[in-house]
């Protein structure tokens, strides 16, 4: 038996990335007050560090929505995939050309083209989706703070985020 709401608890859920980072913080400024010059760069570099760990976990956390749709997004091996109760499929990194936010029944979805005339669409609010951040903000000359502005103002239609270049190299994507 909890003791916590299932509301509080999933929104403490929702922000301990961000919570923990500024822990960390309040830590390095604890190192920098004790004193001399050698706790004191210590102490601002860990500070640093742990506000540069916030500031991509709030920008994350930003990312997702807290509501839920149904589908599950996975992130393997340089391919995308959702499986949807209705509808699925997989698009391969290497292969997307364009990415859009478009109005879906669930809210805002990303629409994923891919080269050969593939297209799958994702609920912004599907299991996993948030994953999505570190994705798009690997593609070659994409912007994280548009992917941002379309989670914070879905448009009423359907507004291209990202259009891959002639000659665009591969995407790099972090090691988990």
């Amino acid at each position: 038996m909890s003791f916590v709401r299932p509301e509080a608890l999933a929104a403490l859920t929702r922000w301990r990335e961000v919570a923990l980072a500024l822990a960390f913080a309040v830590f390095g400024l604890w190192v920098a007050t004790r004193g001399g010059y050698f706790y004191a760069v210590l102490g601002g570099a860990i500070c640093a560090f742990a506000l540069g760990l916030a500031l991509a976990a709030w920008r994350r956390l930003r990312f997702a929505p807290g509501a839920d749709a149904p589908g599950v997004v996975e992130i393997d091996e340089g391919a995308i995939a959702y499986f949807g109760p209705e509808t699925g499929g997989v698009v391969a990194l290497s292969e997307l050309d364009e990415v859009q936010a478009t109005a879906h029944s669930s809210g805002l979805a990303w629409r994923l083209h891919q080269s050969d005339g593939t297209t799958l669409t994702i609920p912004a609010a599907a299991r996993g989706a948030d994953q999505l951040f570190d994705v798009f903000g690997a593609l070659p000359g994409a912007s994280t703070r548009t992917f941002l502005a379309a989670v914070e103002q879905p448009p009423a239609g359907t507004r291209r985020l990202w259009r891959r270049r002639a000659g665009a190299h591969e995407p790099r994507l972090p090691r988990p």
